[in-house]
């Protein structure tokens, strides 16, 4: 958006080499207003376009994001230090998530019939899912598209516009989609951005929108809540993850060790659902860690993952590692000597204390924690203790059991991060790790309000809700509850 206050302005950094990617404005409370009530008059017409009409402006959307696939990327890139193929990864998983919603938004929210009951006989009951009118997204750093874009895509195709936040680190990522979205929507701006630090985040707060998504840490995400409380404007809130890997005693070993690397150590480690702790039953201990360590040790800091985009994570890995191996873990690759400026070597530590910061804190950074365990009960005991809930990992011939034994929001079996890739499956945690979906039938509806409508098709025989009725009515309806109801 085009700023009429905001007088500072402040520049987004590339993380490699620390060379200015953009400078943006510092949007004031008077410009988050601005852009509200510009995405209110425009949510206007967005909802008048209906689901089709919407359906198919979200898929020239779609069209439009692959056609500036490698532009969007580069912004990312630069933005976040992460490799322009990992850039573009994240670009290809957000494409089919607005595929998605485009298609399902009118089977999921459209109005349908319900059963009325009976007492409600004589009433036609629908039930449909309105659009709450402007949403307000909170994005993160890390995942610069991918994961606003699970709040964004669903609250558009719902019927509602969006005023953005990106966070500080990736401003221009949040401008280079409005673009986008811009060249498909030349009536209206559908996807208003603001820029800024926290005071701009807890101006959309208070700005009046209807929603607010939230993706970040707990600490900031009980703030966001917070601020959101005084004017009983609802949140969702997605903030870290502790997430486990368990690999079981029938374990696929190579694929699960593949699995804990990539899980671990991908985009630098600063992943919600990556592989934070690894529990490996004793029997198999030796052969996976084995796989485990030969896996990491072939890659390399600044070529197969970037930097730490916030520069200040830098300290809380140190910190962790530091701890870990302080408190009697042992260093398998890497350890204290692993951090050069903002770039981290891989690190894996084995036997590390439960009470370790490294086991329950979130890192977010690229360190691997390995421990043995007697079998999978006691893995799942392990990967529940803890307040986060987000996502976790099994590998086991009875995954799928297990899985259901977890305290989690969502779970691969057999894989890792692969129930993100799905967009039907609904994605959130429990605990610190936040309440409310993005993705799937259930992110659709965390954008909208349900109402209800009970149509009277003719007038029932007995006067329910009536001062007509008597006590003989009444001894009826009872008669015919005790039927139905009382055997």
């Amino acid at each position: 958006m085009t700023s009429t206050v905001a007088a500072r302005t402040f520049d987004s950094l590339d993380p490699r080499t620390g060379a200015v990617v953009g400078s943006h404005p510092v949007h004031t409370e008077e410009d988050v207003r601005a852009a509200v009530a510009r995405a209110e008059a425009a949510a206007r017409w967005w909802r008048g376009l209906g689901f089709s009409g919407r359906r198919s402006r979200l898929l020239d959307w779609k069209k439009a994001l692959v056609r500036r696939l490698d532009e969007v990327a580069e912004v990312v890139a630069a933005e976040t230090g992460k490799p322009l193929d990992d850039a573009r990864l994240e670009l290809v998983l957000a494409v089919d998530h607005v595929d998605w919603a485009a298609k399902h938004a009118e089977k999921t929210l459209g109005r349908r019939k319900v059963p009325a009951g009976m007492l409600g006989a004589n009433q036609a009951a629908t039930l449909a899912y309105q659009p709450l009118g402007v949403v307000g997204v909170i994005g993160p750093w890390n995942y610069p598209v991918f994961t606003p874009m699970g709040s964004i895509a669903y609250a558009l195709a719902a019927g509602n516009t969006v005023v953005f936040k990106p966070s500080e680190l990736t401003p221009g990522v949040g401008l280079v989609l409005a673009d986008t979205l811009r060249e498909v929507t030349p009536e209206h701006t559908l996807l208003e951005v603001v820029t800024g630090f926290g005071e701009t985040g807890a101006a959309l707060c208070a700005s009046g929108v209807a929603k607010v998504a939230f993706t970040g840490s707990t600490a900031t995400g009980r703030r966001v809540m917070a601020a959101c409380a005084e004017s009983l404007t609802p949140v969702l809130i997605e903030c870290g993850g502790k997430d486990a890997l368990i690999v079981d005693a029938s374990a696929d070993l190579e694929a699960a060790a593949d699995a804990a690397v990539w899980g671990g150590l991908s985009n630098a480690g600063q992943t919600c659902v990556g592989v934070e702790r690894v529990y490996v039953v004793d029997s198999v201990a030796e052969d996976f860690t084995a796989r485990l360590v030969a896996k990491t040790r072939g890659l390399t800091a600044g070529t197969d993952f970037g930097p730490m985009t916030m520069p200040s994570q830098t300290d809380v890995v140190r910190r962790h590692v530091s701890d870990a191996l302080a408190k009697g873990g042992r260093a398998l690759v890497g350890g204290a000597d692993s951090f050069h400026g903002t770039t981290i070597d891989p690190v894996v530590i084995a036997d590390v204390p439960e009470d370790s910061a490294a086991v329950t804190e979130e890192t977010f950074g690229p360190l691997i924690v390995v421990n043995r365990v007697p079998d999978a009960a006691e893995a799942v005991r392990r990967a529940n203790a803890t307040g986060y809930g987000l996502g976790a990992s099994i590998f086991s011939k009875d995954g799928e059991r297990l899985a259901e034994s977890l305290r989690c929001g969502m779970v691969s079996v057999n894989g890792v991060i692969s129930f993100a890739g799905i967009p039907a499956l609904p994605f959130g945690g429990v605990g610190d790790s936040g309440f409310g979906r993005i993705h799937g039938e259930d992110g659709l509806r965390e954008f909208t309000r349900p109402q209800a409508v009970a149509r009277q098709r003719f007038a029932l025989p007995v006067p329910v809700t009536s001062f007509r009725r008597t006590a003989k009515h009444m001894q009826t309806m009872l008669g015919l509850v005790k039927a139905r109801h009382g055997r």
